[in-house]
Parts: C-alpha cells; structure tokens; sequence
C-alpha cells in the first residue's frame, strides 16, 4: 500500500503552466516530495517515463504552443479549425500513455478511457441524459444522433424540434472555441452571438472579443466552416440574472463531492471569464436560490450527479447553468480539467473550506493513498481492459 507519508506524485503536463505551477505548489504544501512534471511533448514524442511507485496525474496538453501544433495541426494558436484532429490525437495518445505508467509500477489518477466522452460534447450529453442529470434539450446527443455537416442540417434539425435559440458548439471545443449562440426568428431571419472571427479568406480566428453576426449568409458560412470537426446543438436556456448580467456557475467536484463553487456573469450568453465574464457574487446566488424556494444543496447535487456519470475521474468541472429566477438547474458541461480557479477556497462544509482546487486534489490523493490496497485501484482495474496490460 501506498501511504501518505510516501506518496510521490508526477504530473503530466506544460512545467510552464499556471496549472502545473499550482499543482505542485500544493503537493509542496502538503509535505510531500516535490511532484515531478512529464512534458506532453514529450508524452507525444514518445520520450516519457515514469518511475515505479509514482502516482500519475495527467493534465491538460494545452497551454504549450509546440503541443498543439502537433496535436490540431494549426501553426496559430488562435486558428478554431482542427479540433476533431487535436481530440484525435489526445485521445490515441492516453491508451499508450496507461501502458507505460502501468509497467514502469506506478499508477494513474484517473481512467484513461473516459475523456474519450468527456471531450465529446455529444456523448458527455447523452451520458448525462441517460443517468437522468437535467440537461438542455438536444437533437445531437448520445452515439447515435445524427451528424450536422452544415447550416442545412442546423436548420432542419431545430426546425423540426421547435428550437428558434441554441447553442452551435464544436463537439470537442473548449474555452468557448467556435460556440455561436443562434436565434432565429422566421425565414432568413437570423443572428449568431459568437467570439469567432471570420478572416476576408474563410479562415476562423477565435477572439477575445464577442461579436455578432447578423444575416443568415454569414451564420451559414460560420458553421459550415465548422462542421468538419463535429457539431453539438441544445437548447438554449434563458439562464438566471445577476446584477442585470446572464449569470451561471462552475462547480468543481473532487472525489465525488462538490468542493467549489463561483458564479460567472456575462452582458453576452457566453460567461467565460477570458471573453469578459466577471466573477459574481455566491452569497447573493445562493440566497436567490433560496427566496425561489429551492435548496443550493439539491443545485451541488446535480453537479454532484454529473460528476458521478465520470467515476473514473477525480475531479471535474461542472458548468451549472440556472435556469431564469433561480427555480431550476441543468448542466450545460463537464470539464476534466475545470480548475482553474485561482484564489478561491472551499465552499463551507465541503471538507477544503481553506483549501483552493488543488489543494483540494492532493487531500483527495492522500485519501485514496491511505484506503485499503493500492491507491486508484479502481482506475487500474478499468486499466487492465481498455489497454491489454495486465494489472500488477
């Protein structure tokens, strides 16, 4: 067994990352032996190792220029195209990534086969639905649904399920990458509120900036750029209100249990922070939850749930999206690397009230060092059947 006092953590990861940076500072915190970082690139490369008795814990292979070249095929960083290929190769890239670990003795945090889903906005959908998570309405979820190859096919598919507001997301997008939020209103009558910025040559740019489109030619010539790397379509709910501002949360989950919380609001339907969004105030949230007679227990619970559709994963970030008035929640995504959230602490009675998210993490990994048997014997188990390598 794996004790705390023992625990020898790597991280694979960009060592230049605010991410990475953050991790180790708290596994540093904790007393424990300076966590090692494997580069991606190297990962991708072919070059990686591991040590027997290491815990590994894979972050994100974004935030490293050279990565994503490999990865999306794209020289500019800024270039939308090229996610189904980036999702290709991180995919392709975990399987191999488990063996390695597997035989050099050490053991992996979380199961490689599940950001498959996760970075699949049609399937993290469908398997949210199929668990009986509250999800907005979509023509696109699940393995089976039809596939979007353009404006057409938006068209005929929100026509036919009565849907004049939805979200356009690329299928294996993140940070609001070619998200359009459409509204239709009668023949040819269309807008698109988006950050993507269409070049005079047809190439696709994201922006910091969100803007609008309004005819349906331009609209058109968006998504049918951006078709070829897989569409995701839902409903686009009226979310609550904070401050005049569309307001939403993100709700971290670590070891199956809601740890931290922050509202984000937005004068446009996209509420990430990097486009303008602004933390908004949680007091206030959790109050209006209350006065619309629900509970802010049964909105972590939901999260909480989703999570729980991931049990392979360790953590997660949950998009929480509450519906106007406060009354109601659904997901709108998970993410497996939501936790970058600089600065904030624990939500009270969470177990990490003066622990920020990674903190958060490392507590979670000396828990399941201490348990019975080998830590994360779980994920190794899921190890042994969607990677051939038996389980020492």
């Amino acid at each position: 067994m794996t004790t705390s006092a023992g625990l020898r953590v790597a991280v694979v990861g960009n060592p230049e990352s605010r991410r990475v940076r953050f991790f180790r500072d708290a596994v540093r915190a904790a007393g424990l032996q300076e966590a090692r970082v494997v580069r991606w690139l190297d990962v991708l490369r072919g070059r990686a190792e591991f040590h027997a008795g290491e815990t590994v814990r894979v972050d994100t292979p974004g935030e490293d220029p050279e990565v994503d070249r490999l990865l999306r095929g794209a020289a500019d960083p800024a270039r939308v195209e090229g996610s189904l290929r980036w999702y290709e190769g991180f995919t392709a890239a975990l399987p191999e990534l488990a063996a390695q670990v597997v035989e050099a003795g050490a053991t992996l945090v979380d199961d490689p086969a599940e950001p498959a889903v996760l970075f699949d906005k049609r399937l993290t959908h469908g398997r949210l639905r199929a668990a009986g998570v509250p999800v907005p309405d979509s023509p696109t979820s699940g393995p089976d649904a039809p596939e979007v190859r353009g404006w057409a096919d938006v068209r005929a598919l929100t026509v036919r399920d009565g849907l004049r507001r939805v979200f356009v997301k690329l299928a294996h997008g993140s940070s609001a990458s070619g998200v359009l939020a459409v509204e239709t209103a009668g023949a040819g009558r269309v807008q698109a509120t988006t950050s993507v910025e269409r070049a005079p040559d047809g190439r696709l740019f994201n922006s910091l900036r969100v803007r609008r489109y309004h005819t349906e030619g331009e609209v058109a010539a968006l998504v049918d750029a951006l078709a070829p790397d897989g569409l995701h379509i839902e409903r686009w709910l009226p979310k609550a209100a904070q401050g005049g501002r569309a307001a939403d949360l993100r709700v971290v989950v670590v070891g199956g249990r809601a740890t931290h919380a922050v509202v984000r609001t937005s004068r446009s339907p996209m509420t990430n922070l990097h486009l303008g969004g602004a933390r908004g105030d949680l007091t206030a949230a959790r109050a209006a939850v209350a006065g619309a007679g629900s509970r802010w227990a049964d909105a972590l619970d939901v999260c909480e749930r989703a999570a729980a559709a991931f049990p392979g994963t360790r953590c997660v970030g949950v998009d929480l999206l509450p519906t106007a008035g406060w009354r109601r929640f659904a997901v709108g995504e998970v993410n497996a690397f939501g936790d970058l959230l600089p600065g904030l602490t624990g939500l009270p009675g969470s177990g990490a009230e003066d622990q920020d998210t990674y903190a958060a993490q490392v507590a979670d990994l000396l828990r399941l060092g201490d348990g019975p048997g080998r830590p994360h014997h779980r994920t190794l188990r899921t190890l042994s059947t969607t990677t051939g390598t038996s389980t020492p």
